[in-house]
């Protein structure tokens, strides 16, 4: 129930004191649906009508014991609790449970919220990025009601609430994001919409716990053109590759040549390793050795 407070002057030894410096006596109103104060009666502030209807409804469950438990008797689970309203007015003490729970027929109504955590999908949006790229991003939210009687008094459906404010939240968080780094920094992007969505939940009594960056589409051009860049890069680095290979082995050949020619019996004997790699494959090729001394006399003229 909401309560009402008046911070007015006390009478204390120090008042002549006070006098000496004036000041202005200020009502203040605090409206804390959350209160606990026990010594503030259930009823009180329903007036005359609604204590009669008290009354009448106390009346009709003693008429009609012991049936009316069915409706008088409420159980609360573990991971709920219940906010009761009596005409209205939400009963001191806070939220109740768990366990069970006497309530008045006609004048008492219960409002059971779910504490566990809850999550939800944020329909893909369509963002145009800093850098001007159109992406289509989902999310995942999981978020869980810490505050009873803030989300029922504050907002009227605190799931969709938060839904619609986690769609517009990743909208306004992408946008200021190049598209390099949503696909890269998706971690610091879900940490700063866990920051944004919880500070704009917390006066409904709801706790963002986690935000989780799903999937990011682009468009099929788009994809084309990255994948031709990226086949194009690979090509050129290939070439590299290959080009230098190319000068480490022309390298090598230039070092064998000149050991091949500062030692003759070097020539023969990689002669004869070329004719026991060719005898050992099963082929027709038709070999004719010649030996290496007619080699010889034939270099000088040559």
């Amino acid at each position: 129930m909401a309560t009402a407070s008046s911070f007015k002057d006390e009478t204390h030894p120090f008042a002549a004191e006070r006098s000496a410096h004036p000041t202005a006596t200020t009502s203040v109103r605090i409206a804390n649906p959350g209160s606990d104060d026990h010594r503030q009666s259930p009823n009180e502030g329903i007036g005359a009508c609604g204590w009669a209807l008290v009354i009448l409804s106390y009346v009709l469950v003693v008429i009609t014991f012991p049936f009316s438990l069915c409706l008088c008797i409420k159980v609360v689970q573990e991971y709920e609790r219940a906010v009761i309203l009596r005409l209205g007015r939400i009963l001191p003490g806070g939220a109740k449970g768990p366990g069970l729970f006497f309530i008045l027929p006609c004048v008492d109504t219960i409002i059971k919220v779910d504490l566990r955590t809850a999550t939800f999908n944020v329909p893909p949006q369509e963002v145009l990025t800093r850098d001007s790229v159109t992406v289509s991003v989902d999310a995942v939210v999981y978020s869980r009601v810490f505050n009873p009687i803030i989300s029922v008094t504050n907002v009227k459906n605190t799931q969709y609430a938060t839904q619609l404010l986690a769609q517009t939240s990743l909208r306004n968080i992408l946008g200021t994001k190049t598209l390099q780094e949503i696909l890269s920094d998706r971690e610091t992007i879900a940490n700063s919409m866990q920051v944004h969505l919880d500070e704009g939940t917390d006066p409904w009594g709801v706790k963002v716990e986690r935000v989780e960056i799903k999937d990011v589409r682009l468009p099929q051009s788009m994809q084309r053109s990255m994948a031709a860049e990226a086949e194009a890069s690979r090509e050129a680095r290939a070439k590299v590759i290959a080009a230098e290979g190319e000068q480490k082995a022309s390298r090598q050949l230039k070092e064998a040549a000149d050991v091949i020619a500062e030692s003759p019996i070097a020539l023969q004997l990689r002669y004869l390793q070329t004719l026991t790699q060719i005898s050992a494959e099963k082929n027709s090729t038709i070999i004719f050795p010649i030996p290496i001394e007619l080699l010889n006399l034939v270099k000088p003229r040559v």
